[in-house]
């Protein structure tokens, strides 16, 4: 198998299971008087889930799967050892020619870290607008 679709699927399955178990989390959080009350207000269960237990959930896994994904981002640089030629492991080729390593090493850090923190600046907002407790 081909390196790039090897990574694709090495990081998928692994996210998948991060987030499956994120979502399980915070289905299982919301309180089970949420789900009685959907059901005296005679919602069949894909209603009451829709419409009152995942819009609730949805508040408390997005943190956590924000979290993931920023790490997803840096995880990236670990394709490189199956030889994807992504950021770190072109920055790698061009040392070895240019012999400045420390140099491409800090650019391609600096990218992430740009990277990184506008994801992190995109969580922030995010949590913001989902917030429970909203001051006014």
């Amino acid at each position: 198998m081909d390196p790039f679709p090897s990574a694709i699927i090495a990081f998928s399955l692994n996210m998948g299971a991060y987030a499956s178990e994120v979502i399980r989390a915070a289905i299982l959080s919301i309180p089970k008087g949420q789900w009685e009350a959907s059901y005296s207000m005679g919602m069949s269960y894909p209603q009451a889930l829709r419409r009152v237990i995942l819009p609730q959930a949805s508040r408390v896994s997005i943190p956590p799967l924000s979290n993931s994904f920023i790490s997803l981002v840096k995880d990236t640089s670990l394709a490189s050892v199956i030889l994807v030629a992504e950021m770190f492991r072109k920055a790698q080729e061009i040392a070895a020619t240019t012999y400045e390593p420390l140099l491409l090493y800090t650019q391609a850090a600096l990218i992430y870290w740009v990277v990184c923190f506008t994801l992190s600046i995109v969580q922030g907002m995010l949590e913001r607008r989902l917030d429970r407790y909203v001051a006014k």
